[in-house]
């Protein structure tokens, strides 16, 4: 019961000692009673359908936010060919998600604030659809980088905002939220990754077909943004938020938290290990003989494990006071896949594919963290923001290393070696960003 409908009961023995009114005078009361009930059915009936459109939003954002990716990966040697392009130039390629997720992705919040976070995923939506298009055709490898990195500007807002959306829209769902939003991620990642090289063959064997095919689902995750795009504050009107999440503290910098470098640091090595497994993996099994069509499958076993972590690890760190057995856990499947890789990359492909894919899960245990080391909806878009910004600036050399030591060592020895290296960084930042404290203590201390 509400507490408008408690006061109208408690008052009711108070009007009794009033003049009976007349007849007409309690039709009326009665009459507008009824239509303020068919209001208030009519609002929340409102309420409930804009809340499922934001969670059908939120499944085909997260659906976007990796195909652009992957699906290059399993057309990285074609593309090559097609381009011209030098082992340090796909090198340079593969950083080109690091680069822009850093350089746009601190725009976000800002943009958010004009413009409202649902238009903003809006029009990143439409970003990604136009580089998507766009690129396969650009003709050169500066036109076909130039639409890369426009698609990838549409994930780097996408991917800040998230976070935020899902903390605003679902306050008390932070966990089960993120992991339905980063398993629909893995969904779109690991079927870029298995359905790219089969459908390119069947629109003829033409790598730019093939990669110019994934435009359509992003077209398709434009539509259920448009209601929002007109909400140009924090939520519409008698969204699930309101009034949920105090206001944000004064003078909240990122950069004076040791938690959020901490994240940064953890977010920016598990991107560097995952940005160099969906751009080299395929590559990795086609040179040790693996066929190119099993290379992109192996792949996406490697993403597809995300589908069903991505929904248990983050409701299961978000119900931990600390992450860091997690990370611990993680990091060490992602050693194991390493070794595997450096010792018998053909023998045991199946199974390094599925302890990297479990290592990979990395990226939903960030974002989860990224919910709970704040308190406040305006202090997760700064932490977001601050944590991918700055970690994907972090990742930038690696993926481009990993071309260069290719490139020039003949082989994969010292790169797999690069990879397995970082991976003791990552750990330790990882327990030091879940331990059991938010940015706004740090900046009140």
């Amino acid at each position: 019961m509400t507490r408008e409908e408690t006061g109208a009961t408690t008052s009711a023995p108070i009007r009794s000692s009033a003049p009976i009114r007349s007849s007409a005078a309690t039709a009326g009361s009665g009459s507008e009673g009824t239509a303020a009930i068919g209001v208030e059915s009519t609002a929340a009936t409102a309420r409930t359908w804009t809340t499922r459109l934001m969670v059908i939003g939120i499944v085909l954002a997260a659906l976007n936010l990796r195909p652009a990716v992957t699906s290059l990966g399993a057309l990285l040697e074609e593309v090559r060919d097609g381009l011209g392009m030098s082992g340090s130039v796909a090198g340079l390629l593969t950083s080109v998600p690091s680069l822009c997720f850093a350089v746009f992705g601190v725009m976000a919040p800002r943009l958010a604030r004009r413009f409202g976070p649902g238009a903003v995923v809006c029009v990143g939506m439409v970003a990604i659809t136009a580089g998507l298009l766009i690129r396969p055709y650009a003709g050169n490898t500066a036109g076909f980088l130039a639409a890369t990195a426009l698609a990838l500007m549409g994930i780097a807002v996408s991917n800040v905002l998230m976070p935020v959306i899902v903390k605003r829209w679902f306050p008390d769902r932070v966990g089960s939220m993120t992991g339905l939003y980063s398993m629909a991620l893995a969904v779109g990642t690991s079927s870029a990754a298995a359905v790219t090289v089969p459908m390119t063959n069947a629109l003829g064997g033409n790598w730019q077909p093939g990669l110019a095919v994934w435009a359509a689902l992003a077209a398709v995750a434009v539509l259920p943004w448009l209601p929002f795009v007109r909400a140009r504050g924090a939520d519409p009107e008698g969204s699930p938020a309101a009034a949920a999440v105090p206001a944000e503290p004064d003078g909240l910098r990122m950069v004076r938290s040791r938690t959020a470098w901490a994240l940064a640091a953890f977010f920016g090595l598990q991107s560097t290990a995952a940005y160099i497994t969906m751009g080299w993996m395929a590559q990795i099994f086609r040179d040790a003989g693996v066929p190119a069509g099993t290379a992109g499958l192996l792949l996406a076993v490697t993403m597809v494990m995300g589908v069903p972590l991505a929904f248990v690890i983050p409701r299961l760190a978000s119900r931990l006071p600390r992450q860091g057995p997690i990370v611990v856990v993680l990091g060490v499947c992602g050693l194991a896949g390493y070794a595997g890789l450096y010792l018998a990359p053909a023998g045991g492909a199946w199974a390094w594919a599925l302890l990297l894919g479990v290592s990979n899960c990395a990226f939903p245990l960030a974002l989860t963290m990224v919910g709970m080391r704040a308190r406040t909806s305006a202090g997760v878009a700064k932490l977001s923001a601050f944590a991918q910004s700055t970690g994907y600036l972090l990742s930038i050399p690696g993926p481009l290393l990993v071309g260069v030591l290719y490139q020039h060592s003949g082989g994969w020895g010292l790169p797999i070696a690069l990879m397995a290296g970082l991976m003791a960084p990552q750990i330790v930042a990882g327990v030091l960003a879940g331990r059991n404290r938010t940015v706004e203590d740090e900046a009140a201390r």
